[in-house]
């Protein structure tokens, strides 16, 4: 008896970055937003470089994190305003990241932020993902996709209008407030860093504060362009000590020289050594 064979239906294979959208479509909601991101990712740099000698993270702006699968796909993604990712390449197969997509690579970020131009409401929302009897789906809160799903260990808001930063730490299965040590900053442990909110000019801003990196001994982690006008300052402090130094040793040469041999012997000088 012949065997009859069945069509078997496969469920579609699990989209990639290179197949999933980049972004929601939605603006970035204000013009300090891209000069913070750049702020926060060049002054850990060279952190960064230490923590991962193979290059081996990736830190996004803005981009998708794909959490689960939708119709449109972008309903199942958050977007964070910065967030880093350590141990994963920097690019995929020699691609440019488009997203970060968890059922691919499995790893979390480590920390996200949001840069909340409202009350940070939005940032805080809990709600949780539910589906009703009718097929109506509940979108669910950034907080409890972070908390529940993504698991982040650390989730940070900062509200630009008042300077306000909120801190949590994934405990067991609950965030955690963060309570701030005693520089005012909050240590973020796997990074070995610390991260609080700095007032000052920088990338041709007007003075205003921002968000920061400490390293665990207090000290500011500076920017690129900040690590070079450092370095001019010092140069300039330099030449400055030696041409004082050189007016120094001129105007000892002019009182030594108006004197008479008698009273440089006196002073223990050989005459002879002033020419």
């Amino acid at each position: 008896m012949p065997e009859i064979l069945t069509e078997i239906n496969l469920p579609p294979q699990f989209p990639d970055h290179t197949q999933l959208p980049e972004s929601d479509g939605t603006f970035v909601k204000n013009f300090q937003e891209h000069p913070q991101s750049l702020i926060l990712t060049d002054s850990l740099d060279s952190t960064l470089r230490r923590l991962h000698p193979d290059g081996q993270y990736c830190i996004g702006q803005d981009c998708g994190i794909y959490w689960r699968e939708t119709d449109p796909p972008e309903k199942g993604a958050e977007a964070p305003d910065w967030f880093y990712v350590p141990n994963v390449p920097p690019r995929l197969d020699g691609v440019i990241r488009r997203s970060y997509v968890l059922w691919r690579e499995y790893i979390t970020p480590t920390i996200v932020l949001e840069f909340a131009s409202g009350d940070g409401s939005e940032e805080r929302d809990d709600t949780p993902l539910s589906r009703a009897e009718t097929g109506v789906v509940t979108k669910p809160g950034k907080f409890w996709v972070y908390e529940r799903v993504m698991r982040v260990p650390y989730y940070g808001i900062y509200q630009v209008s008042n300077d306000r930063l909120e801190m949590y730490h994934l405990v067991g299965t609950d965030y955690e407030p963060m309570t701030p040590n005693q520089r005012g900053h909050y240590p973020i442990k796997p990074m070995q860093v610390e991260l609080g909110v700095w007032r000052g000019v920088v990338l041709n801003q007007p003075e205003q504060s921002w968000l920061r990196w400490w390293d665990e001994q207090g000290n500011l982690l500076l920017t690129g362009q900040e690590q070079a006008q450092q370095e001019r300052l010092e140069k300039q402090k330099a030449l400055q000590q030696l041409e004082q130094e050189r007016q120094k040793r001129q105007q000892l040469a002019q009182q030594l020289q108006s004197l008479t041999p008698e009273q440089l012997q006196a002073l223990g000088i050989d005459p002879e050594m002033l020419g």
